[in-house]
């Protein structure tokens, strides 16, 4: 998504609501960040395989469902909560992927795509969720704040001033440390296809 997100009104203070255990509260935030949460579905699904058989709306849902009910949530404003939805969003899709390739004994035909082709999930190209995650996996051991950079960026959306805001450090940090997770996703991702 090349656009900002939206500001969410008076998501903070539900949010606050939510981490208090009211119940109401998170009923009432859904409208609020539903419309943020389908926009990053949306664009998650533009990099997925046709055919696939979970939905925007039901993965909004799912991830939604998830960040609600748990128990160690302390979510800090809109931009924080949107950025753990994306994690959410990431894990329900790799989990799905890896559900369906496991079914079809290594199946998959995923066309792989350098990751320096694609900034943000808002792209055409088609990207094989399981060795991505995989890849982001082995990333995250190296350098757990670059994984957490593309996950922010590649996943959720988020600007690199938003990702700045979520990681708290400097915009420049962010830049150059996305240029470098980039450079190692694609190595291993181009690796991942010669195999």
């Amino acid at each position: 998504m090349a656009d900002e997100p939206k500001k969410l009104p008076d998501a903070t203070m539900l949010l606050a609501r939510v981490n208090d255990g009211d119940t109401a509260a998170a009923e009432e935030l859904l409208p609020i960040v539903y419309e943020q949460l389908r926009a990053m579905a949306g664009s998650y699904f533009k990099a997925q395989p046709s055919g696939h058989t979970l939905q925007p709306t039901a993965l909004v849902h799912e991830a939604y469902i998830k960040l609600i009910n748990a128990s160690d949530s302390n979510w800090q404003n809109s931009v924080h909560f949107c950025a753990v939805a994306a994690t959410a969003m990431r894990q329900i899709l790799h989990d799905r992927a890896r559900r369906k390739r496991t079914a079809k004994r290594g199946g998959g035909n995923a066309q792989r795509v350098p990751l320096d082709t694609i900034a943000t999930p808002s792209g055409d190209s088609v990207v094989d969720t399981v060795a991505m995650d995989d890849a982001l996996e082995r990333l995250g051991t190296l350098d757990a704040r670059q994984a957490r950079i593309v996950e922010l960026r590649f996943f959720g959306g988020l600007t690199v001033e938003q990702v700045a805001t979520v990681l708290e450090v400097s915009q420049s940090t962010v830049e150059k440390e996305w240029r470098a997770a980039r450079a190692f996703l694609n190595r291993e991702l181009s690796g991942a296809a010669k195999v």
